[in-house]
């Protein structure tokens, strides 16, 4: 599920200027990429990813089933596992991944309190445990800056790291990358904004919030990533958005989904009977699906006639 395909990639983030890396990466796409690999090879050392990632769950609850973790969360992290796992096939040192788990940093812009972040990340912190997944490990703002003084540490991150919104505005206008990314960041503000207070707020009126929280989101991304690079220096960057050629990151897919953008924390899995895909919350009640419970949380939705199909 890595994004290798240029086409994918191009097709993914709306680039069509970038032909000749349409049918094989060029030597540029894989440049900085190759570096970092031999850093790790030539010492015999597992080669380390960082993935900034699982932040919380969505606040709107027509996308996802609740606060925790659940089938989603479990089947990307057991990818990111299988994927360090078939790196050991041609690395004998393998490969571990950070998962430098954001939901800290913006948890405040996108209306998700700091405890349900916290206890979001504790139950992360159980699945890879329990699943015996030695390949990951988890990295927060409090690793970074000490702490759990999450306000505080957000305006550290904010002074020392965080581009201004001026800075990123100019950037949604003239780089298609970054424009693709807003769009791609405000659609999933505007649908949560829809899902929790659509009834109180005309949707004019939420597409304006959620373009300004959409930049706000960015940029506290944007710093975000300053941090892991200032503390991972070494490590290749993995990103959950598709990325464009000459990219300094490699984006994953974590799950099958039509959505290149959708995430186990903007969505459900859904078991038609011949494969688990990621789908939005509603999409699942469409298909007049039904949950499955498991250890006493929501887990995943079943078609009705999947049990017939296998």
């Amino acid at each position: 599920m890595l994004y290798r395909s240029q086409r994918t990639w191009l097709a993914a983030v709306g680039q069509t200027d970038s032909q000749e890396c349409v049918s094989a990466p060029c030597a540029a796409c894989l440049e900085e990429h190759r570096a970092k690999l031999d850093y790790f090879i030539r010492r015999s050392q597992p080669i380390h990813l960082v993935l900034p990632a699982f932040p919380a769950k969505s606040p709107n609850r027509t996308k996802v089933l609740g606060e925790l973790p659940d089938l989603g969360e479990y089947m990307g992290l057991d990818f990111l596992q299988s994927l360090c796992d078939y790196i050991g096939h041609f690395h004998p040192s393998g490969a571990r991944v950070t998962i430098c788990s954001d939901g800290h940093v913006f948890g405040d812009v996108v209306g998700v309190a700091d405890d349900v972040v916290t206890e979001y990340r504790v139950c992360l912190a159980e699945m890879i445990a329990a699943a015996n997944w030695p390949s990951l490990d988890l990295y927060g703002l409090d690793d970074a800056f000490g702490g759990v003084d999450y306000p505080t540490l957000r305006k550290v991150l904010e002074h020392n790291y965080a581009p201004t919104v001026e800075e990123l505005k100019e950037g949604v206008r003239t780089d298609s990358g970054t424009r693709a990314l807003f769009n791609g960041i405000h659609r999933f503000m505007f649908e949560d904004a829809v899902g929790v207070k659509g009834d109180k707020v005309s949707r004019t009126a939420l597409r304006n919030e959620s373009k300004e929280l959409a930049y706000r989101t960015i940029s506290r991304s944007n710093a975000w990533s300053r941090v892991v690079a200032e503390r991972f220096p070494q490590a290749l960057r993995l990103s959950i958005h598709p990325q464009s050629p000459h990219s300094g990151k490699i984006g994953v897919r974590l799950l099958r989904t039509q959505d290149a953008w959708l995430t186990p924390w903007h969505g459900v899995v859904l078991d038609d009977g011949t494969k688990l895909s990621l789908v939005k919350k509603w999409d699942a009640e469409k298909a007049d699906a039904s949950v499955v419970w498991r250890h006493g949380r929501p887990s995943h939705f079943v078609e009705p006639h999947s049990a017939i199909k296998s």
